[in-house]
């Protein structure tokens, strides 16, 4: 039986024996009813879990561990702003994959020039979710919009469509890829992100949604790393 786990604010599962936490209290005994015995994990955000047993209106700590679902590659995904649902579709697959963190970046062509904290907050939530469902030990932060020379690193590498000088699986393993928003990079950034140390490099031949371009380059970085499969 697959154990139901929820990321909550450390301070409030301290000791071996401790009240239900108030964020999930409603969701773990009226939409879930899950009862006393019962078992759940706790996962306080740091790598760790608790695995907890239901107790009245407490949980009963009876194993803490390492959360076995983080890589040990940390990659970071800088995403321009996407129109409609395309970002909720990036964090949730970009978590489940193993991404660890998130930050939005406002690029020429992008049709979104700007996010609300309304909207940042459900892309948050989605995170939290995604990586609930996915197993893992920590929820990936997503940092709001800055401009791409905020972003701009030796580090990183940035993604273009068909790109014949280089394959990201070809390249060792950045620690962080910008991805560009519906109609790609103009020739102006490409230019300020090799000024600025930042390496180019493809996917291949096929074109790809905006959306899917996060989710699949991490997952070819992460395997070249021993992270995913």
């Amino acid at each position: 039986m697959t154990l139901h786990r929820f990321f909550v604010p450390p301070d409030l599962m301290r000791g071996d024996r401790f009240p239900l936490p108030s964020p999930i209290e409603r969701q773990v005994r009226s939409v879930l009813r899950l009862r006393d015995g019962d078992e759940i994990v706790l996962l306080p955000g740091d790598g760790s879990a608790a695995r907890c047993a239901l107790d009245g209106g407490e949980c009963v700590v009876r194993e803490r561990c390492a959360a076995a679902g983080e890589p040990s590659h940390r990659l970071a995904i800088v995403q321009a702003l996407l129109k409609g649902d395309g970002l909720e579709q990036v964090i949730r697959r970009g978590t489940e994959v193993g991404v660890a963190s998130f930050r939005l970046v406002v690029t020429e062509r992008c049709v979104a020039r700007e996010i609300n904290p309304r909207r940042l907050e459900r892309l948050r939530a989605v995170a939290r979710e995604a990586a609930e469902q996915s197993e893992r030990g920590i929820v990936p932060p997503v940092e709001g919009p800055a401009t791409l020379a905020a972003v701009l690193s030796s580090s990183s590498v940035l993604l273009l469509e068909r790109h014949d000088a280089a394959r990201l699986g070809g390249l060792e393993a950045p620690s962080t890829l910008i991805v560009g928003p519906e109609g790609g990079w103009t020739p102006a950034e490409v230019e300020e992100a090799q000024g600025a140390g930042v390496q180019l490099a493809g996917l291949g031949p096929r074109i790809l949604r905006s959306e899917t371009v996060a989710p699949v380059a991490a997952a070819v970085v992460l395997s070249r790393t021993g992270d995913f499969a």
